[in-house]
């Protein structure tokens, strides 16, 4: 008997970005420099922590999946029925940072949420460069 999955989708945004990874580093794990770009957050970089991302919208729930630091971050993002995965892959490129980003796990039926994280993203990460250019 053939099962059908349906299938699970990804937003993915890669940009290069001239900040080392260690600056970038500190933008994505300390919740007053998360909060200027993303939400704020109870955020703390350590394996198993659970957390929220708090907006006037509502919250999200998190846990940290996996975290090396200057390299790799991955938690859970929960929210309204969707059950994902956001990780953040720093790898040192040029002058600068290839960051990628990568929310995993967009059922079909979640197309709204899809659209919403690939416009909600983009403008995340636009307010994250804005942030590590006045950020010392």
């Amino acid at each position: 008997m053939n099962k059908i999955v349906p299938e699970i989708r990804s937003v993915i945004v890669e940009r290069e970005i001239a900040f080392s990874p260690e600056k970038i580093w500190r933008a994505l794990t300390q919740p007053h420099l998360l909060e200027e770009w993303l939400m704020k957050s109870d955020f703390k970089p350590v394996r198993e922590h659970s957390f929220k991302f708090t907006a006037e919208w509502g919250s999200v729930d998190c846990k940290v999946l996996e975290i090396e630091p200057n390299r790799t971050l991955s938690y859970t993002w929960d929210a309204y029925g969707l059950e994902s995965t956001v990780t953040w892959t720093l790898t040192p490129a040029g002058r600068g940072t290839l960051l990628r980003m990568e929310q995993a796990g967009f059922r079909p039926d979640q197309e709204q949420a899809y659209q919403g994280a690939m416009f909600g993203w983009q403008r995340f990460i636009d307010n994250l460069q804005e942030v590590l250019g006045h950020e010392d």
